[in-house]
């Protein structure tokens, strides 16, 4: 009996068990990061590559949601449209009514928060749609 050999089974399905194990471990994980608090969220997301992040690429902290981050992001992105950035290694390219689309939204949240902001966002606010309005209306003035 010492001389015999080890048998090998191998299952035809291991595959599938794999991806299964893989599947359920998955699901372990977005139970668990919905589960932590939204301080240490931010970090855990950022230590584990996900859908839609490069592998190669080190992870970067988003920065926390917050009234400065949506106006410059809506800055930002008016500017996009209005041909004033563009992404590494192409052309910039206006569009005009994504452009004003994007002012608008300000304008929106402008009208919505009229006296429920601090003096600083105001401000930002108030910079972000004046820069935007006259970029907006010296970017269009060259189109007609």
């Amino acid at each position: 009996m010492a001389d015999e050999k080890p048998s090998l089974h191998i299952d035809t399905d291991w595959k599938k068990q794999a991806q299964e194990e893989k599947r359920r471990l998955a699901e372990q994980e977005v139970k668990k990061a919905a589960a932590m608090p939204a301080a240490g969220a931010g970090a855990a997301a950022g230590a584990v590559p996900g859908p839609g992040r490069a592998k190669g690429r080190a992870a970067r902290e988003m920065p926390p949601a917050s009234f400065a981050a949506l106006v410059n992001s809506l800055v930002t992105q008016s500017l996009f449209y209005l041909g004033e950035l563009a992404p590494q290694g192409s052309e910039p390219a206006v569009n005009l009514d994504m452009a004003k689309h994007q002012v608008d939204t300000l304008s929106v949240l402008e009208e919505k928060t009229k006296g429920n902001l601090t003096e600083e966002e105001q401000r930002l606010l108030d910079t972000g749609l004046y820069e935007s309005r006259n970029r907006y209306v010296a970017v269009a003035s060259q189109y007609v």
